[in-house]
């Protein structure tokens, strides 16, 4: 349960919860539960009441009682004392003692704890668990909000959460609106469908006791569905802490993290005695941390405890991403049949989990340009809808799955009018959800609304400044609007939060290509390359910026490492265009109609046929097939510029196809309409001086050529364009090249 800000907080009950009970102010709230202070006018005291919200399971009160009786069987001073239920039917609370103090995650983040203050923190906590395992009871939800620390340094165990059945078949679903426990403090099986046991414990136990001595969580820089798939998907122990901790200390957490609940100490009794072996107490019983055979011999009673690290192990996606059971407060420990059911002897039905299944969906849109990725995302959304189908996080996921299938799929508008769908659906189920708003923002900016885009960007960023798909949509959109000078501060604190992510090197490769500055674009498409290297686009990207150095012969070996990972449009593309460059026009014609290929490409990109068709020109037998292919780009264009009529790159495209079919009035219009909006784009001027050389504008021609060079489109590709010949046959440019060359090198 996180505690609120008392002062912004105001009780969302009645004044009067229950009798003599007078509430003061809203202290926290969990999944179910709202936490009042009230002053007791009998014995003039006060105290907590806590009870369920309105929503929350009102037709079964006796949640509420069975959770007061666990929490009352406790008898460690660290648990919180229970008083009293007061109230009727779905109107009663419990009544428990009120602890002053401040939270483990403040106490935290105040820097004072250091190694003797985590110790004696994690053997209160390990101490007072022992006393619940033994009786049978888990937590299920510690983290540092759960946990209260007094002036005199004593550890209190706050939130009970709302106790219910287990169900020992696990054919019960939980939805992430019934998700109590903190994912930063689960324990990888709870993630993926194990209902809680005192393994979980450990595990939190160690999450937070590493935090205190590390001086911040493991995973830091994710966060959300994000860190939850890092932690399903963790095969290496988690790293070394600092030197000035112990080494025991280290082994202890290191095995209490382990991924394998079997690696991790088997009782907090055991992690209890292995702090105190540091503390210097004497260890009484010694027993194995993990499932192993124990020795034949019984050690010394000084010696210490063994601490097994965790072995390297590979979870794999599918089949693993069993139930989501994360049920909060005390329950009974649980054992879900691993195999066969008992007594049918088949194998038990794979359970459902909507935790897991929206962490691979939130995955697969991260990695959306690789094979199948796209049809995985929609995939697991709509396992999370069939099974609930009110999940705001689902319908935002798919729509944002939708929006993708669009721009990867030539822009077909079936889509993103899917996509539009499902962003309406999410903002009408929970209009206080990011994702929902960057779904949203995706939609608006593919309509072409751009500047409702970005108020639909800074809403979700407000909501969730962290929010991964929201940072690298809005920089990609504000480096579509040419603002580079908003996309570097933005750019800047995503690397800073999603330091191991490789969508942002690649935003920051696009936008130093679009200003011509090869040499750090090409570092920044290198650096996403190291993050991850199964990233095709990323391959892409780097042979683009490789040509326009004139490294072609290490741009077709960038473009041969990406065709062997996954053979898709983009590189394609790009081999057409290094073996166009080397005057390969049949190798070139082959290439792109791989790329416009309904197998292999995307034949609704309307540049992949304008590609087809430069590489057809030139081959004198596919002359008639070079105006089909540009008159079926311009016909996929047309409904695009209609969308967003001031694109400069649209507009520039647009202008050049147009020319190439003979449409002058065309061409001219749409030429001086990129150049008046993006004079200073190096692109938009080579290509306006393409467009008015087909046209017969020379000398217009000359002067966006110049401008072109000037702003930095590399003189070696100028050098290859066939269709420039006469220009650079003229005067004029001829001796801007010879000045260019007396230049001095910077």
């Amino acid at each position: 349960m996180e505690l609120l800000d008392p002062l912004r907080q105001t009780p969302s009950q009645d004044d009067t919860i229950s009798g003599h009970y007078e509430v003061r102010r809203l202290l926290g709230e969990g999944g179910f539960g709202h936490v009042f202070e009230a002053w007791d006018a009998k014995l003039c005291r006060s105290v907590a009441l806590k009870r369920l919200k309105p929503q929350a399971d009102v037709l079964h009160p006796e949640k509420l009682i069975n959770e007061a009786r666990l929490a009352a069987s406790l008898k460690h001073a660290a648990f919180v004392r229970i008083f009293a239920i007061e109230g009727q039917g779905t109107g009663q609370s419990i009544v428990m003692e009120l602890v002053e103090g401040q939270t483990l995650g403040q106490f935290m983040h105040s820097g004072k704890a250091d190694l003797q203050a985590a110790l004696d923190i994690a053997y209160q906590i390990a101490d007072a668990m022992d006393e619940a395992h033994a009786m049978d009871l888990v937590h299920g939800d510690l983290k540092p909000s759960n946990l209260m620390l007094e002036a005199d340094g004593k550890v209190r165990i706050l939130d009970f959460g709302l106790a219910r059945h287990i169900d020992p078949q696990a054919t019960q679903t939980t939805t992430l609106c019934d998700l109590q426990g903190t994912i930063a403090y689960m324990a990888p099986e709870r993630l993926m469908g194990r209902l809680p046991d005192t393994r979980g414990d450990v595990y939190a136990l160690g999450a937070m006791l590493y935090e205190m001595l590390a001086g911040q969580r493991h995973l830091a820089h994710l966060h959300g569905l994000a860190l939850a798939a890092a932690h399903m998907q963790a095969t290496e122990p988690w790293p070394d802490l600092p030197d000035s901790v112990p080494p025991t200390i280290n082994a202890l957490v290191r095995a209490m993290t382990a991924h394998d609940p079997a690696e991790r100490p088997r009782t907090m009794r055991d992690v209890r005695e292995a702090i105190g072996a540091q503390r210097g107490e004497a260890v009484t019983v010694a027993a194995p941390l993990a499932d192993e055979t124990p020795a034949k011999e019984d050690p010394p009673a000084s010696v210490s405890i063994r601490l097994p690290l965790p072995r390297k192990r590979t979870l794999q996606w599918g089949a693993g991403l069993a139930v989501l059971a994360v049920l909060a407060g005390w329950q009974l420990p649980n054992i879900i049949p691993a195999v066969k059911s008992f007594v049918t002897g088949e194998k038990a039905p794979a359970p459902y989990s909507e935790m897991a299944s929206m962490a691979a969906g939130m995955e697969a849109l991260r990695v959306f340009d690789r094979d199948t990725s796209q049809e995985q995302a929609i995939a697991h959304f709509n396992t999370v809808l069939k099974h609930n189908p009110a999940s705001a996080a689902a319908s935002a996921g798919l729509s944002l799955a939708y929006s993708l299938r669009y721009i990867g799929n030539g822009r077909d508008e079936t889509w993103l009018q899917r996509a539009d769908a499902g962003a309406q659906q999410a903002l009408a189920l929970d209009n206080q959800l990011a994702l929902a708003h960057v779904a949203q923002a995706w939609v608006l900016e593919f309509q072409g609304k751009q500047e409702e885009a970005l108020r639909a960007y800074a809403y979700a960023l407000n909501l969730d400044p962290h929010n991964l798909l929201g940072l690298y949509g809005k920089a990609r959109l504000l480096i579509r609007a040419q603002k580079f000078d908003q996309v570097n501060p933005l750019i800047d604190n995503a690397v800073s939060l999603y330091p191991k992510e490789r969508l942002f090197p690649i935003l920051q490769g696009m936008m130093l290509y679009k200003q011509a500055n090869y040499t750090d674009a090409e570092r920044a498409f290198r650096k996403s390359i190291a993050l991850d290297s199964q990233s095709a686009n990323a391959y892409a990207y780097l042979n683009a910026v490789l040509l326009r150095q004139n490294r072609n012969d290490e741009a077709l070996r960038v473009l041969q490492q990406g065709l062997q990972l996954q053979p898709n449009w983009e590189l394609y593309s790009n081999l057409g265009t290094s073996l166009f460059a080397k005057a390969d026009y049949v190798g070139a014609v082959q290439a792109f109609e791989n790329a416009v290929s309904s197998s292999k490409g995307s034949p609704n990109t309307y540049q992949l046929w304008a590609n087809l068709a430069d590489a057809q020109r030139w081959i004198p037998a596919q002359a008639e097939a070079s105006q089909r292919s540009y008159r079926r780009a311009i016909e996929l264009l047309t409904p695009l510029l209609a969308r967003i009529p001031d694109d400069v790159t649209f507009n520039s495209r647009m202008a050049l196809y147009s020319a190439y079919v003979g449409a002058k009035k065309e061409a001219l219009n749409s030429v001086e309409k990129a150049v008046t909006n993006a004079p200073r784009l190096p692109d938009v001027q080579f290509r306006a001086a393409l467009t008015h050389e087909l046209i017969g504008n020379h000398d217009a021609a000359m002067t966006a050529l110049l401008e072109a060079a000037r702003l930095g489109y590399p003189l070696n590709l100028i050098e290859t364009a066939p269709d420039l010949l006469n220009l650079r046959r003229d005067a004029r440019y001829q001796q801007f090249v010879i000045n260019l060359k007396r230049e001095p090198k910077t």
